[in-house]
């Protein structure tokens, strides 16, 4: 009998998790979360210094629920998206982006999609225990109250063009403010000396 490895089509280490790919597996997985509100939660919890060993993404982020065990090719896929994510996070470039539906979704679903990501990083913000750090600069608090008028908001609708240019212009303003967060934390928690040990 021989033993076939997974197929490593789908975790291509040059190639980043999108958003169709965990999607599929979060379906797979009966995961009680929507893919928006994962991806959120894990930005969240690495930009406020949480750290996500391999295989413990779910309990790190405390997901509820009894999700099904991955599978080898599903779990390569999941820790995948941590390493895109944390690279992604201190991308000197800032090439950072939110990992939402695709621009050819309806408007609506890509807005409340964006109101879960807000909603799942400031969740995961708040897990890593970065909420309760003293030192947060005023900046940084204020992104936290704005991500956080942009989970709780219902959305209402009227010209599509203006429409578009509006979500556009609050993603950017999110995918931002991650960076802020991460930048700020990470710089915050480097050893003083600027030396690694």
């Amino acid at each position: 009998m021989t033993h076939t490895p997974p197929n490593d089509a789908d975790t291509n280490p040059d190639e980043s998790i999108d958003y169709d790919q965990l999607d599929a597996v979060l379906q797979r997985l009966r995961l009680g979360t929507t893919t928006s509100e994962l991806h959120g939660s894990l930005c969240g919890y690495l930009a406020g210094g949480g750290v996500v060993r391999p295989g413990t993404l779910f309990a790190e982020l405390q997901m509820d629920g009894e999700p099904a065990a991955p599978s080898a090719a599903d779990q390569a896929v999941l820790e995948q998206l941590v390493r895109d994510t944390e690279s992604a996070l201190a991308d000197p470039e800032m090439g950072f982006e939110p990992l939402l539906p695709a621009d050819d979704r309806p408007l609506p679903e890509r807005a409340e999609a964006l109101a879960e990501w807000c909603r799942g990083l400031l969740g995961g913000f708040g897990l890593a225990g970065a909420a309760a750090h003293a030192g947060l600069s005023e900046e940084a608090r204020e992104m936290l109250h704005d991500l956080g008028t942009i989970a709780a908001s219902n959305f209402a609708y009227g010209e599509h063009d203006e429409d578009e240019d509006a979500l556009i212009e609050v993603q950017e303003f999110v995918r931002v403010g991650a960076m802020l967060l991460h930048a700020e934390c990470a710089a915050r928690d480097a050893p003083a000396s600027g030396r690694v040990h």
